[in-house]
């Protein structure tokens, strides 16, 4: 099962854009990378603190600033100063629990979604908020830990592949979207793998725990909709943004993001409804088993009901019961018992009800 919500340390009654930690610590310490760059040069480096980066965005290159772990407010407050973020876009990346979303401010939209993994042998689902804030010519990423699914941008990046060098910030911008919303496609790729595995499960052997597995699936299908189906309005509101921080070059690429998240999203719902079903072949195969079962049982009894009463009848203690003196009655009980049994069973089989 996905990590449960953390209570909200927020006291009721701040003022709006109070920049205070509202999550599960979840990094030892705060990491700051940068990647400068344009179509001819490139820089890459750790930062010690945020006002270090500050320079970088008077330098007439794309910047791209990557903060990992939120658990220290005064980290985030110095953005506030430069590139001069909205005190309540602060509070809202302090506060990870947010819903997907995209805000427009007069220099700066800033997007909220969740990035999820899948723990196969668990059967788990990883989230955590990646808040995203697009600028003139930068791009700040805050994330509540170290790791994400960015690796193949930084390398195209690095290596001048495509045209990320040779486009600007709302490109850049476009493709941390891209990544975030293909590595869904791998989640539920995994996840489908489990509903197979499952399908095999309750046609062999269902047992109580496969139910379980069920349940616990259906509850992470659940949580995963929830975290990708408002996707589809960001990217959408990013589309039809009257900003010049969205260029008409780049709206192309979002649709096909678009495209993207209404396939994930398609994928979610065929798999919930055969989740639905797999929870009904499960009933359905238990009562079938239960079936057998009582179909063995009621044979068996049925065969045993004339022996039981040939037994009852020669086991009453009446004087005079001439078939009790004669020798051959013993055997003749046997002989009569094994024939009604044998019998019955071979009409059983006739029948196909063995």
């Amino acid at each position: 099962m996905h990590e449960p919500s953390t209570r909200r340390r927020k006291e009721a009654g701040l003022p709006p854009g109070t920049v205070e930690f509202a999550g599960e610590r979840r990094a030892e310490k705060v990491r700051i990378s940068i990647l400068s760059y344009d179509a001819e040069r490139f820089e890459e480096k750790d930062l010690e603190a945020a006002a270090d980066c500050f320079p970088y965005f008077d330098s007439g290159r794309t910047v791209w600033v990557n903060v990992s772990g939120l658990h220290e407010p005064p980290v985030l407050q110095a953005f506030g100063e430069k590139p001069g973020l909205h005190p309540l876009v602060l509070e809202d990346i302090l506060h990870t629990r947010q819903r997907p979303k995209l805000e427009h401010y007069p220099d700066h939209l800033f997007i909220v979604l969740r990035m999820i993994g899948y723990d196969e042998e668990a059967r788990r689902i990883s989230s955590e908020q990646i808040s995203l804030v697009l600028g003139a010519n930068y791009v700040l990423s805050f994330q509540e830990m170290e790791g994400d699914v960015f690796d193949r941008v930084r390398e195209r990046i690095r290596r001048g592949r495509g045209r990320i060098r040779r486009a600007g910030a709302d490109y850049l911008a476009y493709a941390l979207l891209d990544a975030i919303v293909d590595y869904y496609f791998v989640v539920l790729e995994k996840l489908g793998d489990d509903i197979e595995e499952l399908e095999d499960q309750l046609t062999e052997n269902p047992t109580p725990d496969t139910l379980n597995i069920i349940h616990t699936l259906k509850r992470e299908m659940i949580y995963v909709r929830k975290s990708v189906f408002p996707v589809r309005e960001v990217v959408g509101g990013l589309m039809r943004a009257e900003s010049t921080l969205v260029h008409k070059g780049t709206e192309i690429f979002l649709r096909d993001v678009y495209d993207h998240t209404v396939q994930v999203v398609d994928s979610l719902e065929s798999y919930r409804d055969l989740l639905s079903g797999l929870q009904d072949l499960y009933l359905s195969s238990i009562s079938n088993k239960m079936n057998e079962v009582m179909k063995v049982l009621t044979i068996a009894a049925t065969i045993f009901v004339p022996l039981t009463f040939l037994a009852g009848v020669y086991g009453m203690n009446f004087a005079h019961m001439p078939e009790l003196s004669w020798k051959w009655s013993y055997p003749l009980f046997w002989a009569a018992a094994v024939l009604l049994a044998g019998g019955m069973g071979l009409f059983f089989r006739k029948r196909k009800w063995l």
